[in-house]
C-alpha cells in the first residue's frame, strides 16, 4: 500500500488517536502535493486564475497562499 492508502485507511480508525492523527498526517501530504502542482502549473505558464479555478477557490486565495515573490 502507498503511504496515502494507509493514512486514509487508519483515518477510518474507531479509535480517535489513530483517526485524528491519521487525518493530521493526511493534511500535511495534501498541502506538499497542492503546492508542488502549483509550482508545476506555474512554471508551465498557468495563470493564477486557471490554478484556482482548478482547485475551485479564488484567484486572490490561491496567489496569496503560494506566491513567494515579496516574501
Amino acid at each position: 500500500m502507498t503511504e496515502a492508502t494507509d493514512l486514509a485507511a487508519a483515518a477510518g480508525s474507531p479509535d480517535p488517536k489513530v483517526g485524528l492523527r491519521a487525518v493530521l498526517a493526511l493534511r500535511r501530504l495534501l498541502e506538499r502535493l497542492e503546492t508542488i502542482q502549483v509550482q508545476n502549473a506555474r512554471r508551465q505558464g498557468w495563470s493564477w486564475q486557471a490554478i484556482a479555478d482548478s482547485l475551485e477557490v479564488s484567484r486572490q486565495a490561491v496567489h496569496q497562499k503560494h506566491n513567494k515573490k515579496g516574501r
